[in-house]
């Protein structure tokens, strides 16, 4: 409220007249009186000295008017406020834009130290029909899979898998080492882990030796 609305409030309420009475005599509005009183509307002087006779107060001190520039700043900054609205809207649909659209952590193999992140789009919190949370890109470190066009320095996106899934592309952990490998199942109790760099390799291997890390399903790489 400003000092202005005050007095005038006081002034009125002294006087025992109510807003709608003073609206009258002033020949303006009781919504207006009220937003003067209240400090939401700034009056001008020559309306200060007719509510000045209808009250029989002094209302033009020098306190007032400085409380009224006040007044006059703050409504300058609220409009300033309203200004900004469009862009706390644009932010909101940057936040909505960025629900739809996720980092994805490129690791090396070993899964120990984010390498950077790429851009994926996501349909409820799933990325290509997997949980957005477990998918990742792996960068390949050497030439063991080319013979399935997959090179040194390519991007494979994976999903993390706990067991092993048979003719699939899988990085996985064996005699200490982590690999990518194509697995093919021999029986419940041992898989072919097949290589090829330009001839074709394989290792038999007991499944419950190899650990499953994550299944390949697509691969990503610069012309």
């Amino acid at each position: 409220m400003s000092r202005v609305g005050e007095r005038i409030k006081e002034a009125r309420e002294k006087s025992g007249m109510t807003q709608k009475a003073l609206a009258k005599k002033l020949g303006v509005a009781e919504k207006f009186v009220n937003e003067v009183e209240t400090g939401r509307k700034i009056i001008n002087e020559s309306l200060i000295s007719k509510v000045s006779k209808v009250l029989n107060t002094d209302l033009n001190d020098i306190n007032m008017v400085v409380t009224d520039e006040e007044l006059q700043k703050e409504l300058k900054a609220e409009k300033q406020v309203r200004q900004r609205k469009p862009a706390e809207v644009n932010e909101v649909w940057n936040q909505a834009f960025g629900s739809v659209l996720k980092n994805v952590p490129i690791y090396d193999y070993s899964l120990a130290q984010v390498k950077g992140y790429k851009q994926l789009a996501t349909a409820s919190n799933k990325i290509d029909g997997h949980t957005a949370n477990k998918v990742f890109y792996l960068k390949i470190e050497n030439n063991d899979m080319t013979g399935y066009r997959i090179q040194e320095n390519d991007l494979a996106l994976c999903y993390s898998i706990k067991e092993i899934e048979n003719n699939s592309i899988c990085l996985v952990e064996f005699n200490g080492k982590r690999v990518i490998r194509q697995i093919k199942k021999l029986d419940n109790v041992k898989a072919l882990l097949i290589s090829n760099n330009g001839s074709m390799r394989t290792e038999t291997a007991n499944i419950k030796e190899v650990k499953a890390i994550a299944k390949l399903y697509r691969i990503e790489f610069d012309l």
